[in-house]
């Protein structure tokens, strides 16, 4: 039976995914978060509903400790024989995090740690558990791309450098909106979703990996940040139907889930990798993300950089590399 792992598979989009897959695909799933009470709830209606088999991890993404420890858990199953190797790495749980700049116990900007560096190690501790012919989904935001309605709404992007992103509010960075954490750190996610796709080419795997926009959804971890009125606002028909007029990328709960699901587990996306595809008004559609998004110069150096910040290099290479940043910028 094919598995996916969903993170903050018990709610919201990943919840409905979890149930598109589950109902429509006969999947088994792994849900990992970090509400325990949550996750068991909704394992238990899946399991109810569709007589599949959900296991549930914990895992708080902004959190590197809570990520390896994740990681290992998920492997230690494989290898007991417990769930098989993963057919899809669902990586969409995220947030919008207002107020003043708040750091992880790691001492990371939360936007960042939460919705890019925690993903970009559990990739990296599991893509070589997941299956040939997986997939692994990004959930990003339209509001990554600047020259767009969904770009303006929040607050444009701003330089995609990990360093930089991690450490906002200190070392004399001056702090950003929360707007710009949130649109900048699902330009991240579709950087690395685009270079993840370069390197697995380049070394010969058949894992795909793709960029999703689910739309603007009520509901959503992006909206359950905001004060509660504009979340009031935001599910009303009439505020629905000024975002479609001002060309906001509109989703629903339901068809952004089902649309996860077809990324992760459809035949008809088995040659989707390195691509971009939304959840607009009812139809799941392959576009064009940002112009940003497609420097390969930068997609390499934010690779490099988050390496570093979560720990996957030796001490000496990262010396080598900031030897080599020193260089760089003494030849501008």
């Amino acid at each position: 039976m094919p598995f996916a792992l969903i993170t903050g598979g018990h709610s919201g989009i990943g919840y409905s995914c979890a149930r598109h897959l589950a109902s429509q695909f006969t999947w088994d799933l792994v849900l990992a978060g970090r509400s325990p009470g949550r996750m068991n709830q909704a394992a238990d209606g899946l399991r109810r509903d569709f007589g599949v088999r959900v296991t549930c991890i914990d895992l708080d993404l902004s959190s590197l400790e809570s990520v390896r420890e994740a990681a290992a858990n998920v492997i230690t199953l494989m290898d007991r024989g417990e769930i098989g190797a993963l057919d899809a790495l669902l990586c969409n749980a995220g947030g919008r995090f207002d107020g003043p700049v708040a750091y992880s116990e790691d001492g990371y900007e939360l936007t960042f740690a939460t919705n890019c560096l925690g993903h970009f190690l559990l990739v990296d501790r599991l893509k070589d558990r997941i299956a040939e012919n997986g997939r692994i989904v990004f959930t990003a935001s339209g509001t990554h791309d600047p020259d767009t309605a969904d770009g303006k709404m929040v607050g444009a992007v701003v330089e995609p450098d990990a360093e930089t992103l991690a450490h906002i509010g200190k070392n004399g960075i001056a702090p950003v909106s929360a707007g710009k954490r949130y649109s900048t750190s699902k330009l991240c996610n579709i950087l690395n979703a685009y270079e993840l796709h370069r390197r697995l080419e380049n070394s010969g795997r058949s894992v795909s990996s793709i960029a999703f926009d689910p739309g603007s959804v009520a509901g959503t971890g992006f909206l359950r940040g905001m004060p509660a009125p504009v979340r009031w606002l935001a599910k009303t028909a009439f505020m629905q139907w000024v975002f479609r007029r001002r060309g906001i990328t509109m989703g629903s709960l339901d068809f952004s889930g089902a649309s996860l699901a077809r990324l992760a587990a459809d035949p008809g996306f088995a040659e989707a990798s390195g691509k971009y595809f939304q959840s607009n008004d009812g139809k799941l559609i392959e576009t064009r993300s940002s112009t940003l998004s497609y420097d390969r110069a930068r997609a390499a150096r934010l690779w490099d950089q988050m390496e570093d910040l979560a720990g996957l290099r030796p001490k000496e290479d990262r010396n080598r590399h900031d030897d080599g940043r020193e260089a760089d910028r003494g030849c501008g």
